[in-house]
């Protein structure tokens, strides 16, 4: 059963957020590469302030305040806000990024078209293809997959939203230090451990799956779950579904 995937703000889910979701420096090189030459970033859903290049001049938007508390101090200074009504004028900013949040938006067509507006090059977008089928944490519990047909943009509605764009495939390291949804694909155990599922909105999303996870424990206290998914051991990187929006 799905719950209201926006009903939880991040107030609630970013509790303990910063410790848990530290940016990986593989992505972070991914991001910035994006973000090519560009000296003023707009980050938006820019939360504790993850894969913000600290070599440009940053303005952030976040609507958490939990979120802003949890920037650490070096950061750039966040206004509280939304992507649907950006409070800035048009063309104001070199480069613009979402990371990881536009499934959070309400308004998800309207929030890149804001970006499109107060942005005079390039927009940069970490997402999630919503159509990808590979990932074994769904064998185990489905709703995660019917969650992202619901809350996640189709990948063609970034070219019909914000005009030509390249997609790109970003391969999710085996030890990757940001826990977001399945970046512990290679380490299942995590999945138990409620602390660390409680950074990750999709959980805070869906019913109670309790019987779920006590089925994937057993598996791997049986040895099923290596037997079963023991090609992943060799991989160091895997396409998990995450993919880099770029406009041309």
């Amino acid at each position: 059963m799905l719950l209201d995937a926006m009903s939880t703000p991040y107030d609630t889910i970013g509790v303990n957020y910063s410790d848990l979701r530290k940016p990986d420096s593989r992505i972070e090189t991914v991001i910035q590469r994006a973000l090519g030459s560009a000296e003023t970033v707009l980050n938006v859903g820019a939360g504790a302030g993850s894969y913000e290049p600290t070599d440009r001049r940053v303005t952030a938007i976040e609507p958490s305040a939990e979120m802003i508390r949890q920037r650490p101090t070096s950061a750039a200074a966040a206004i509280q806000g939304h992507a649907e009504d950006l409070p800035f004028d048009d063309n104001s900013f070199d480069a613009s990024m979402a990371i990881l949040t536009i499934h959070h938006w309400a308004g998800k067509e309207k929030g890149l078209q804001e970006m499109r507006r107060v942005t005079r090059g390039r927009i940069v977008v970490l997402t999630f293809d919503p159509s990808y089928r590979g990932i074994w944490l769904a064998d185990y519990i489905p709703e995660l997959v019917e969650l992202d047909d619901v809350i996640m943009p189709r990948m063609a509605d970034y070219g019909a939203w914000l005009g030509d764009v390249d997609i790109s495939v970003v391969p999710i390291p085996h030890d990757c230090s940001d826990g977001f949804l399945y970046a512990y694909w290679r380490r299942p155990q995590a999945y138990l451990d409620p602390r660390i599922t409680a950074a990750m909105s999709s959980f805070w999303a869906i019913d109670n799956v309790s019987e779920r996870l006590s089925k994937l424990a057993n598996d791997l206290d049986t040895g099923a779950w290596t037997k079963r998914y023991a090609e992943l051991l060799d991989l160091d990187e895997c396409d998990l579904g995450y993919r880099l929006v770029t406009t041309k």
